[in-house]
């Protein structure tokens, strides 16, 4: 029985001398299947998080312990980062030099986009290496016939940090549970949906799980065909 690591979005994490934050989110290498960072920022916002790549973390408790200092912890990547977008006028759309508009989506948390002619705005997204995609809570994973529920958290493998779970939050307010679903059932992995091979029946008959402490499951995994969105 193979020794697995649960990784909860929004889970507390410390490093050797000290908490850091919670987990925000969580880096996937579709490709592999395997996480690559967990994105660990402030309980209540205040300054930027960090991309801390999976070796530093240690899950095997059930909680996110990191090996690294404080100092070292914020001496890593930034999980948001800065960039600049052209000129919006008040709806949202963007002007060239040749007076054709062009669609851009709306950012609500950019500031100073009053109209034409102002300078380039800055706006603050998340960080995701190349390649890869980011697993958050609230995502969507949707069953081969509609939507199912919502993602809770990813289980893997200490040493190649495989994927072997996705935690999956099903039922009603008065009914909801985790449950774990496997690997290989997961189909594609997108910036809003996560996509299934099962049915809504097939997964609300799973059983349910807990990954606050240390969770292993005995059920084989088969290869699955992430794919990028």
């Amino acid at each position: 029985m193979a020794q697995t690591m649960p990784f909860r979005i929004g889970a507390d994490a410390s490093c050797t001398d000290g908490a850091c934050g919670q987990v925000s989110r969580i880096i996937v290498n579709p490709a592999a299947q395997a996480v690559t960072h967990l994105a660990v920022g402030p309980k209540h916002r205040q300054g930027p998080g960090r991309l801390v790549p999976v070796d530093l973390v240690d899950a095997t408790t059930g909680r996110i312990r990191l090996r690294c200092t404080l100092a070292e912890f914020q001496a890593l990547r930034p999980a948001e980062e800065t960039e600049t977008v052209p000129d919006l006028d008040p709806i949202g759309h963007q002007h060239d030099a040749s007076n054709q508009v062009n669609w851009l989506p709306r950012y609500p948390w950019m500031h100073g986009a009053r109209g034409r002619g102002q300078a380039p705005q800055e706006v603050t997204v998340d960080s995701v290496p190349s390649g890869e995609v980011d697993v958050r809570r609230g995502l969507t994973v949707c069953a081969t016939d509609g939507e199912i529920g919502q993602v809770h958290g990813l289980v893997v493998e200490p040493g190649g940090h495989h994927v072997t779970h996705l935690v999956l939050r099903v039922g009603h307010l008065w009914g909801r549970r985790e449950v774990a679903i496997p690997s290989g059932a997961v189909t594609k992995i997108g910036t809003l949906l996560i996509h299934l091979s099962l049915t809504r029946h097939q997964v609300e008959h799973l059983p349910p799980v807990t990954i606050d402490h240390r969770a292993r499951w005995r059920r084989p995994l088969t290869p699955s065909g992430w794919q990028r969105p």
